[in-house]
């Protein structure tokens, strides 16, 4: 079986060498083409790369600092198209791959053949990158699990069979984010199966997390308007009220922010302070909470600004024109 794999890269290139080594380990005595897409003008040095892989850099993503990054849909489709391959490997420019789940993905794969099976995901081990050293986070990042199941959709680590990644018609390239759930939402919607293998998949590195910068920088790229551009796409369609109540928390934080506003205008308005002591318990609720299921007051401040911020992300998302349709594959493969 031939294999395509394809590493996105928003200037991750700090754990790129480690991706890329795990990768051709993983790989080693396969049949595989790669692509490395750069969605955005390098912040980093490149890895070597060896003649198995091709680096793109496509229109939208040349190296030059005034050109608008690629979506990450349109970088991964862009990977798809120049890649080739019967299944496709997806693996974000931050994670580490285990030989021993694609071991596992390709026996699944071929097993499948001629079936209904799209995708197949695994649990990822989160781990963090500071100036003292590596330090392991989350065990499970996603809550998949230790057992193989289906799930709705892959995310960060994907191996896609391309039938029917072409057949739902592939990453939306429109979307800021979520573009990883709304194709789960298509290809479950085409009768398809995704699963979660049992053996862990991958590792995944970043710099610790959560973090308040981390709030900035995901406002910054864009990646907190996905809720509300995919939203707008879906109004009026089939998957509606799976995406809004996936956007749930997001919306009542919104909610508990504007009744917060509504009692400041009565009190401005000549109510006196009882409307914002009405409403004040609310959030201090919020905060007492989570300050509990978390042991930590800044954690929940944290909490409470990321759902704050996503959910203001989601208006913006709503209101902003998504850009146009991003090409997905070359004309003689333009079924993708």
């Amino acid at each position: 079986m031939r294999l395509g794999v394809v590493v996105p890269c928003y200037r991750q290139e700090r754990f790129l060498p480690r991706t890329v080594a795990a990768l051709e380990r993983a790989l080693e005595g396969r049949d595989w083409q790669g692509a490395l897409v750069l969605a955005a003008p390098p912040a980093g040095p490149l890895p070597g790369l060896s003649s198995r892989w091709q680096l793109l850099a496509p229109p939208g993503s040349p190296r030059r600092t005034g050109a608008a990054p690629l979506t990450p849909g349109g970088a991964r489709m862009s990977g798809c198209a120049a890649c080739g391959g019967e299944w496709v490997l997806f693996a974000d420019a931050d994670v580490e791959l285990e030989r021993a789940w694609l071991d596992a993905a390709l026996d699944a794969a071929e097993r499948a053949r001629g079936g209904r099976l799209a995708g197949l995901w695994g649990r990822l081990e989160e781990w963090f990158v500071t100036a003292e050293g590596e330090r392991p986070g989350n065990p499970d990042l996603y809550g998949v699990g230790r057992d193989e199941r289906v799930v709705d959709y892959l995310a960060t680590l994907a191996f896609y069979r391309r039938e029917a990644l072409i057949e739902a018609g592939g990453y939306d390239t429109r979307l800021s984010s979520e573009e990883d759930f709304e194709l789960g939402l298509r290809l479950r919607g085409l009768g398809f199966e995704l699963r979660s293998l049992a053996p862990l998949a991958a590792r995944h590195w970043s710099a610790p997390r959560p973090s308040f910068g981390e709030l900035g920088r995901r406002w910054r790229t864009g990646l907190c308007f996905g809720q509300g551009q995919v939203l707008r796409l879906y109004a009026g369609r089939p998957g509606f009220a799976t995406l809004l109540r996936r956007q749930a928390l997001y919306l009542a934080t919104l909610a508990m922010w504007v009744l917060g506003l509504a009692a400041l205008a009565l009190a401005l308005a000549g109510a006196g302070a009882r409307p914002v002591l009405a409403w004040l318990p609310l959030p201090l609720a919020v905060l007492a909470a989570m300050a509990l299921r978390k042991r930590s007051a800044r954690l929940a401040l944290h909490s409470l600004l990321s759902w704050t911020l996503n959910g203001f992300g989601l208006l913006v998302g709503l209101v902003r024109l998504p850009r146009p349709l991003e090409p997905r594959l070359p004309a003689g493969e333009a079924r993708c």
